[in-house]
């Protein structure tokens, strides 16, 4: 806005002095100069005129703005992403914020605390992840202290299909107000497609901290700062050619390994080892006709997939569109006030009713079992959630191939309630996508996982069965930058001779120098079953000596066993070569997990 000089009090110099200033000024710039002029209370008569006369009363100068204090707890990446978006939105607002993970942050210190943004998943079972568990041990113990001067709102981000769906922040936000701090906004729950809520309320706690401060432009600081975003994304995947598609499990195996190859090319995605390649997967073809023949609907008739109003025919929707292979607690309430059906309405008033029900069945299972009445395909975008992406740790380096990412994909079978079934997109991958095919995708950023490449860090990799898929991205790329120095890989399986997974690539790099130790693990070799837990306790010695060296550990895959044991067993190792309590010992390895030299992709 240009000042004019008619009807201006103001003559053609200051005037063009104001003109000058004016668009250089910041919104909090411009209310401390506005709280400054509100404060005098007399202004300077114009000559020739009366005794200067009081100021007509204006409204209060700004209250000075709070230090505002962001912190997330993050597995893989998302609520960091958030967090860290949050805080550039605030400081373009010249707001003084500081962004932290949970475990980078003194619990201490929440005392001081003004304004609190808690950004947090939920892991597993209703588990904080690895970086919030201090904090959140802390927070909900008898030391956390009394917080009436904190106001604070909490974003939570879980999975539905889990029982404890977003436990980790109903647990922050019910403690903080336990506490005596002051909700200023709501807390919000998202699911797997958390984009649309998360945007909600970031837009929500900018435009309440923008009412406090009183600005005459709160629609504009409401709207999110836009970003230059990649062509290609989460919300506009890339179609990828398959170039391979190959069973890695030898003959006799109980297992179906497969190595994907995609091509990259024209995709402008780079990605780093430990990230991941994320799917957007489509239904089983047949399942979707026996839900739309048990239905009694048309195919081919359109319904609306989302608030903005987008069509697609039943066929796609359910196809593309919908998650039908799953079903969730919050998925049968909802679907319960579209079906009309007295017995559904039973089902969903026990909680263990429902726990036993949904486990193991799918949308075909629901619609059997509780025949909906007169049930509109229109209202399939009110109770039916969408597909999530599906992701898989990369298991190629970048740098040694640039147009091509690589992933290793267990395809899940398994029989539930009398039918034969399959994981939705190992099922699809391994039955239905063939060299030429194309899979849309995205590369997922994962922060919680990242390698040193220097030859003087020492690196342990545990890695069973695909678990071991981001090590092989790690060793080609440490091989692409010429990095030798200790590594050492700890992988195991059922069989040497059907499941021993990049055999030939383990032997190159040891020949090579790349990877300087191996122990491996079959299972059902032997008599008495053994894993890589127990490899690692049999190099005990020199798994603490790499430890006292200053080596990294790096565990992937499977979290509700594998990971566990080997988390104990580390702790046993430290106890016993250390010769302290396994209290001490927890705690050298919680010490090892704040330097970032304990790092975890579990599922």
């Amino acid at each position: 806005m240009t000042l004019q000089v008619v009807n201006s009090p103001f003559d053609e110099k200051q005037t063009e002095i104001l003109n000058q200033l004016l668009p250089t000024l910041t919104n909090s710039q411009k209310n401390w100069l506005a709280g400054y002029l509100a404060a005098s209370q007399t202004v300077e008569a114009p000559a020739g005129a009366g005794p200067a006369q009081p100021q007509a009363q204006s409204a209060p100068a700004a209250a000075p703005a709070r230090t505002i204090t962001i912190l997330y707890g993050s597995e893989t990446g998302n609520s960091q992403t958030i967090a860290e978006g949050l805080s550039d939105k605030l400081k373009a607002r010249d707001l003084k914020v500081s962004v932290s993970s949970m475990d980078d942050f003194k619990a201490k210190k929440i005392k001081d605390v003004e304004d609190l943004f808690i950004v947090t998943a939920t892991h597993g079972e209703g588990d904080p992840p690895d970086n919030a568990i201090q904090f959140h041990e802390f927070l909900l113990g008898r030391k956390a202290p009394k917080l009436e001067n904190v106001r604070f709102s909490v974003l939570s981000l879980g999975d539905e299909s889990y029982e404890h769906f977003c436990q980790t922040g109903k647990d922050f936000d019910n403690r903080l107000e336990e506490l005596g701090a002051t909700r200023i906004y709501p807390r919000v729950d998202c699911d797997v497609d958390y984009e649309e809520l998360a945007e909600e309320w970031v837009n929500g706690v900018l435009t309440k901290l923008e009412e406090e401060q009183g600005s005459q432009s709160t629609a504009a600081i409401a709207e999110p700062t836009p970003a230059e975003q990649p062509i290609y994304s989460k919300s506009n995947p890339f179609s990828a050619e398959v170039l391979e598609n190959i069973n890695l499990s030898g003959r006799g195996s109980n297992k179906e390994t497969r190595h994907i190859e995609l091509s990259l090319d024209g995709s402008n995605f780079s990605y780093e080892p430990g990230d991941c390649l994320a799917i957007y997967p489509k239904n089983d073809p047949e399942l979707v006709k026996q839900v739309i023949s048990t239905l009694g609907w048309n195919p081919e008739q359109t319904v609306p997939i989302n608030k903005q109003g987008e069509i697609r025919s039943i066929q796609e929707a359910l196809t593309s569109i919908f998650e039908i292979t799953r079903l969730t607690k919050g998925m049968l309430d909802k679907a319960a006030s579209f079906f009309k059906n007295d017995d559904l309405l039973k089902l969903i008033s026990d909680n263990e009713q429902i726990k036993q029900y949904i486990d193991g069945r799918d949308l075909l299972d629901l619609v059997k079992d509780y025949p909906p009445a007169d049930l509109d395909p229109a209202s399939l975008m009110h109770w039916l959630r969408k597909i999530p992406a599906r992701q898989y740790s990369i298991s190629s380096s970048w740098k040694a191939n640039p147009d091509e990412v690589h992933l290793t994909v267990a395809t899940v079978r398994y029989n539930s309630c009398g039918r034969d079934r399959t994981g939705v997109c190992s099922g699809e991958i391994a039955d239905r996508i063939k060299p030429g095919d194309v899979l849309d995708v995205y590369v997922h950023r994962n922060p919680n996982f990242k390698f040193p490449f220097d030859e003087s860090t020492p690196v342990i990799m545990i890695g069973p069965g695909t678990g071991v898929a981001p090590f092989r991205g790690y060793i080609e790329e440490r091989e692409e930058l010429d990095l030798k120095g200790d590594t050492w890989l700890f992988f195991g399986d059922q069989h040497f001779r059907s499941d021993f997974l990049y055999q030939v690539d383990w032997q190159n790099w040891l020949k090579k120098g790349y990877l300087s130790k191996l122990d491996v693990a079959f299972s059902r070799d032997t008599e008495e079953k053994i894993y890589v837990q127990n490899r690692l306790l049999e190099n005990a010695k020199d798994v603490f000596a790499w430890l006292e060296k200053g080596a990294h550990i790096f565990v992937c895959g499977d979290e509700k066993r594998m990971a566990k044991d080997v988390h104990q067993t580390l702790i046993q190792i430290v106890s016993e070569q250390k010769n302290v309590s396994k209290e001490e010992a927890e705690s050298y390895i919680n010490q090892l997990k704040q330097e970032k030299r304990y790092q975890r992709d579990v599922y």
